[in-house]
Formats: C-alpha cells, sequence, structure tokens
C-alpha cells in the first residue's frame, strides 16, 4: 500500500505511499540525503527527487525511476549547500509521471521554497476548485500543490505563518518537510497519521525522516518523533518548535506502518516494528491455530509475523517462499497486466521444504484476493499437502483516504465476502484472519484509541470523510 499525493485522472486524490528526508547544516547535505533517501526506497520506487540550498538558491533534481539510478556522482554535485530535502514516491495509475514527482519547488513573491509530502489531503480537491477559480494555476496533480498554493497567497507576515495559515485549512494526513533558502521546516498533522522522526548528528547537524533506518544509516542519533500538530524550524543551527495546531483528541497513526509499509529494523511510534510484526504473529497463532508441518512467511513484511507464529504454536518455521528483491511489491503496480505477471516474478516456491507437507503461510494482508490465489496455487504444485493461509490483520474492508494506496471498496475482497468464501477463491484449505482486538493488543493499544483503524473497521478520523458501502467484489477462476 501506499502515500503521498497525485491524482488518479480527476480530482486531486492521489494514493501512493512516500518517504521524506530531510537534513540542515552538513557540507554534504545532497549526498546525506541521497543516503537517507536509499534507506527509504521502500517507501517508494517511481520517482525520487532532492532539492538544496546553498543559502541563496535552490536547486533541484527529480526523475523517474531509482534513487541509485538517479543520483550519481554529477547528480549530486550540482546540488551543493549545507541543507537538502528528499523524497521518494510510488503512484497510481493516472498519477504517475514526472510532473508529480516530488519535492516541489516553486518561486513566488516571497522568494523560493521547496516541499516534500507523505500523506494524503482528503479536501485538496475543493481547495483546488477553489483556488482555480481565483486564478491558480496548477502544473501537478498533486495535492501538495495546493499547500503551496495556500502559502503563497497567504496575507501573513512570516513564512511559517503563512504555512500555519495554509495548513489550517487542509483536512486530512501530512508529514512535511519545506526547504527555503535559509531554514528546513517540518510539520506534523494533529491527528499524527504519517511518522516523522528527528534525528541529530555531531556538529548541531540535524536530519528528519519519515522511518529511523534513514536516521541509522547515516549514524544520527535519534532525538524522537515529532509530536501530532508539532511545527519545528531549524535556522542558523538553531531548532524552534511549536504547536500551532492542537493535537486530536482522537490520535490516528497508521496501524498499517506496522503492519507492512515501515523497514523492520525501523522504530515507529514509539515500538520496533519488527517486535511488533512479531507480536502479531504470536497473537495469530492463538486466535487461528492450525495442525500443521511448518511455518512459512510471505517475504518480506510476513517473516516477522512468521516467526511469532511459530514461536507461539510450537510448528517449525522453514523458507518455503523466496522472494526476488529486483522486482517490487505486486500490489501497488499501477496496471493490473503487470501486477498479475509480478507474482511469479517475485516469488518462487521451494519445492524440497513443501513436498509432502502441511503448510501455515503467514501474511501480512489480503487485498483483492488475487495475489493470494496465485501464492496458494504455487504452494501446491511445489507439493504441499495442506495450505493453511494466516493473516497478521484483520480483513481490509475499506479504502484508505490517508495515504494509502488500497482500491475502491467494491475491489477489496473482504468488503463483500465471508472468510469461508475467500478461502475457497484462493484456494486455500483454511483462511484465518487477526481480529481487531488481536491487533490493538499486540501493538499495545487494546482501546485503538492511538492508532487508525479505518481500513478495518471504516471508523475515519476527519469529519470529511463518511463511511459507504459500495459494491460487490466479483470472484472468478
Amino acid at each position: 500500500m501506499r502515500s503521498c499525493s497525485a491524482s488518479r485522472s480527476k480530482g486531486v486524490r492521489q494514493r501512493a505511499m512516500c518517504g521524506i528526508f530531510g537534513i540542515v547544516g552538513h557540507g554534504e547535505a545532497s549526498n546525506l540525503t541521497y543516503l537517507g533517501l536509499h534507506a527509504l526506497q521502500h517507501r517508494g520506487q517511481e520517482s525520487a527527487g532532492i532539492v538544496a540550498s546553498d543559502g541563496h538558491t535552490l536547486r533541484a533534481h527529480r526523475q523517474m525511476g531509482l534513487v541509485a539510478d538517479i543520483f550519481t556522482a554529477p547528480v549530486i554535485e550540482n546540488l551543493p549547500g549545507k541543507a537538502a530535502i528528499g523524497h521518494v514516491r510510488y503512484s497510481t495509475a493516472g498519477g504517475s509521471g514526472i510532473k508529480n514527482a516530488q519535492p516541489l519547488f516553486v518561486n513566488y513573491a516571497g522568494g523560493q521554497f521547496s516541499i516534500a509530502h507523505n500523506g494524503n489531503i482528503v479536501n485538496a480537491t475543493e481547495l483546488k476548485a477553489e483556488l482555480e477559480s481565483e486564478g491558480a494555476l496548477f502544473q501537478s496533480d498533486a495535492d501538495t500543490e495546493v499547500v503551496m498554493h495556500l502559502l503563497a497567497r497567504s496575507k501573513q507576515p512570516t513564512f511559517e505563518a503563512r504555512l500555519v495559515d495554509a495548513l489550517r485549512r487542509v483536512e486530512g494526513a501530512y508529514s512535511i518537510l519545506l526547504l527555503t533558502e535559509d531554514k528546513l521546516i517540518a510539520v506534523r498533522d494533529p491527528n499524527g497519521f504519517r511518522p516523522l522522526v528527528l534525528g541529530k548528528m555531531k556538529d548541531g547537524v540535524y536530519v528528519l525522516a519519515s522511518e529511523t533506518t534513514a536516521l541509522d544509516l547515516i549514524e544520527a542519533e535519534i532525538v524522537r518523533e515529532l509530536e501530532p500538530g508539532e511545527l519545528v524550524v531549524i535556522e542558523n543551527g538553531v531548532l524552534r518548535t511549536s504547536m500551532p495546531f492542537k493535537p486530536a483528541a482522537r490520535l490516528g497513526r497508521c496501524i498499517f506502518e506496522h503492519v507492512y509499509f515501515a523497514k523492520p529494523d525501523s522504530v515507529l511510534f514509539g515500538s520496533s516494528v519488527y517486535e511488533v510484526r512479531k507480536r502479531l504473529g504470536i497473537q495469530l497463532a492463538r486466535e487461528q491455530p492450525a495442525e500443521a508441518d511448518l511455518v512459512i512467511a510471505v517475504p518480506d513484511s510476513g517473516v516477522p509475523a512468521a516467526i511469532g507464529f511459530s514461536q507461539a504454536s510450537g510448528i517449525p518455521y522453514d523458507v518455503g517462499l523466496i522472494r526476488s528483491h529486483y522486482v517490487g511489491r505486486t500490489f501497488i503496480e499501477p496496471q493490473q497486466s503487470i501486477r498479475h505477471f509480478g507474482v511469479k516474478l517475485k516469488l518462487s516456491a521451494v519445492r524440497q521444504v513443501l513436498k509432502g507437507k502441511r503448510v501455515v503461510v503467514v501474511d501480512d494482508s489480503i487485498v483483492r484476493g488475487t495475489t493470494s490465489r496465485k501464492i496458494v496455487k504455487m504452494l501446491k504444485a511445489a507439493g504441499a499437502v495442506e495450505v493453511h493461509l494466516r493473516i497478521s490483520s484483520p480483513p481490509t474492508q475499506w479504502p484508505c483516504y490517508y495515504g494509502i494506496d488500497t482500491p475502491s471498496r467494491t475491489e477489496l475482497i473482504a468488503a463483500s465476502h465471508t472468510t469461508e468464501e475467500i478461502a475457497k477463491y484462493v484456494t486455500a484449505d483454511s483462511l484465518g484472519y487477526l481480529s481487531l482486538e488481536g491487533l490493538g493488543t499486540a501493538v499495545d493499544d487494546p482501546k485503538r484509541s492511538t492508532y487508525c483503524t479505518a481500513c478495518f473497521s471504516g471508523q475515519y478520523l476527519t469529519d470529511k470523510l463518511s463511511q459507504s458501502a459500495g459494491g460487490a467484489t466479483k470472484l472468478s477462476a
């Protein structure tokens, strides 16, 4: 699943997962931003960009492709300065293209600034229509550009005040980095949907990133996560922080970051991603036991949960599926034809492990069901006599509007089919999901009062969104 900003054909609603990174006070800011983006590559593999400031001028480079292919030595040399921000991005059909690659960059009456955004603004379509009626011209489909126009048009006296003025008008999820000629600014929405962490290196160098794994790579000390509603300004080596937005009464940290998005070596929302995923598997084994000879994982995000399931159940863990690391995550490819073909490219079965065995296979989620169906059939073709599919999250029944690429509700198989019907479709001998209550236990939030679980429960946390049932998914062989 994914997050960022651009749209499907009409409107301004993008659903893609992104990663952001920023650094200020280092002579090789662009080089370190390149490394930070490399560590965040799992959050976006379609485009990447870096904007750097030398204190007087902003310079940008954005391109479609992977970080290592885009940012060669000559490109980095053309991005001088002691401050930089970067962005990696996924997109969906209708939102692909260099015009939507970030960070976005603008010259306006007050100077220059650049912005990198992880999240999704749910009232962007209405704001865009209003701005266009007032003469604004949009260069991209990104909802991020709405923030840029609002900021540039604000009458407030300072840049920070203009930013706050702009963000007071938006609703939804945003972790944002902004770079001007002389300062780096970070801000997080009042619900805290998307993560954003502050780090520090020696000599007063500050770093901000979507995940702690990016700080680990460049040997930066993890200071803390930004609070929901917090604004941080770093200027002339000094960090200032304020709370211009009151944190929401009901926080909305994205539970799917723990289930799927984040790298397992990251610390997210105060918890180790690896340990949380392992606890998901332990709880899953308690709730959905199976008689089997071995436990395997759908790599890579299913591995910690499979290890937890094995430990709790006493069933041995083994490697039954091998993932090719040269293929991206299948269900977020832009076209169905690529996604259909990508399963066999991505995964291969280990016959020697599976032959004659009753197998529990642990995965993080089922979206449309097509990938799970191919995996189960692959395991049986490799000799597994029984395949028991276990999912380390509840059924995904509702689309996400806060920066994740879940399809419309009509495409979500669990929105219109029972567990038994889904098991039959994917050809599994049994299927078991983790309960919503079990999910809360695993993330140490039994009342689920600090996490957004809208994709499982339909309980959206912003006023604009309402629960609409949608149609039914049709299953075909």
